[in-house]
């Protein structure tokens, strides 16, 4: 490309300007550089082309047309290349409502995922292929039924309602779920997570939650399931609706279809709630994870079971030994009680023939005493007198005392002594107030 030179000179001061008298140098100007201006731009580049190409300007738009639009498919070739249907080229316009909009675009492989831009990109790739004119430039017959059909499914798809009205009846973004054959055989999460992400399209609460996998803890299994067992779908089923008719003069009619698209759309959201429920509960009943958490919580049920069971055994065992050694002590105490019976007996029997001997001693020592009588043998009075004064001694003493009394007896032979004795129980049985002063006269 050629350069131009362009000269500029600094400008002159006028006279007179205010900093003349004042003014004072401190530097000066740099020497004047010498540089080289390029022209560029749109126009300049347009005019360069016509002039090398010797072109009109009619034929240069002409032809930066068609290289715009070949430019424009190249792009848009890696993103959108769906190949087209032959049947869907031969669609009729009129029967808009019935067309996958999506295959009409060339963008099935997006569907309800396509974004505005994509939709555009789509839109504007179809029109530069099959517009009117240009099929009339290239010598084709001008059929625009398949035009009016790219249109009508752009107008559907930019709009957010009509195109949400749309994706609720879009039957070609389903995936169908897996049987039970193909599950087993294959990967339950995969198979699995596909048909819950298809449907979760419908879901007016977002994020809907993932499947997961086998590493998935039971609070995030029992939160997916919960959400889908409650699933808030926003589907109305308003693009099935049979077409109101526009005649005002007709109001009963209008009404009478209206009242049918409403029944017909709360059947159709009850059908698929049913047929939602059914996926769900297949899913449930294949879900490998549902069973090792039953398994789990049955082995809990089980160990808590058992350590019950344990304890109650253990309980009952020391019971059980508390129980024997209670009836051990118990026999033992019965056995100590009777060996003390026994021998508290043996001891009652023994003071009792010990104070049985002790009474016979101390009668026989009233004999030997001459029965408290001196001189000569003792007259009958005296013998009944002096035995029933020691008998009333004896009656007021007890087995220690009659046992003492009888130790004092012991080997004494004088009759005189063995008196003495008597004299000083029976004083001292006064004086213990067991007795009454003279009341035994024999010893008086």
């Amino acid at each position: 490309m050629a350069s131009v030179q362009v000269s500029l000179p600094l400008p002159v001061l006028p006279e007179g300007w205010a900093g003349e008298k004042d003014f004072k140098a401190i530097g000066h100007l740099s020497h004047a550089t010498d540089r080289n201006i390029e022209p560029v731009g749109p126009h300049f580049l347009a005019h360069a082309r016509r002039k090398r190409h010797k072109r009109t300007f009619s034929e240069d738009d002409r032809i930066q047309a068609q290289s715009n639009v070949k430019k424009v498919e190249d792009d848009d070739a890696g993103e959108i290349s769906e190949p087209e249907d032959p049947l869907m080229l031969q669609r009729e316009a009129k029967d808009w409502k019935n067309q996958d909009h999506y295959a009409v675009l060339g963008i099935t492989k997006y569907r309800w995922r396509a974004t505005e831009d994509q939709i555009k990109k789509a839109h504007r790739k179809k029109v530069l292929k099959h517009h009117p004119d240009k099929k009339a430039a290239a010598g084709q017959a001008q059929d625009d039924q398949f035009f009016k059909c790219i249109q009508k499914a752009t107008e559907v798809l930019s709009d957010p309602v009509r195109r949400r009205q749309y994706d609720s009846v879009d039957e070609a973004a389903d995936v169908e779920p897996p049987t039970k054959k193909e599950t087993q055989k294959g990967n339950f999460y995969k198979l699995w997570g596909r048909v819950f992400e298809a449907e979760g399209r419908f879901s007016k609460t977002q994020p809907v939650p993932k499947l997961g996998n086998e590493k998935s803890t039971k609070e995030d299994v029992e939160h997916f399931y919960n959400f889908w067992y409650n699933f808030d779908s926003w589907r109305t089923f308003e693009y099935l609706d049979e077409d109101v008719p526009d005649d005002n003069e007709n109001r009963d009619q209008k009404r009478h279809v209206e009242r049918k698209n409403q029944n017909a759309r709360r059947k159709k959201k009850t059908e698929d709630t049913a047929r939602l429920r059914k996926l769900v509960d297949d899913a449930l009943a294949l879900d490998e994870r549902i069973k090792q958490f039953r398994q789990a919580e049955n082995a809990q049920k089980n160990k808590r079971r058992l350590e019950k069971e344990a304890e109650q055994k253990r309980l009952a065992e020391e019971a059980a030994k508390q129980k024997e050694l209670e009836a051990k002590a118990k026999a033992e105490q019965e056995a100590a009680d009777k060996a003390n019976r026994e021998v508290a007996k043996k001891a009652k029997e023994a003071a009792k023939n010990a104070a049985k001997k002790n009474k016979r001693v101390v009668r026989g020592a009233v004999k030997d005493a001459n029965y408290f009588h001196s001189g000569g043998d003792a007259p009958a009075s005296q013998i009944d007198a002096a035995l029933n004064d020691v008998d009333h001694i004896i009656l007021k003493i007890d087995n220690e005392e009659l046992a003492a009394l009888t130790a004092k007896l012991s080997g004494k032979k004088n009759g005189g002594e063995i008196t003495q004795v008597f004299k000083d129980e029976v004083q001292r049985l006064v004086e213990a107030g067991k007795l009454k002063e003279g009341e035994a006269k024999s010893l008086a």
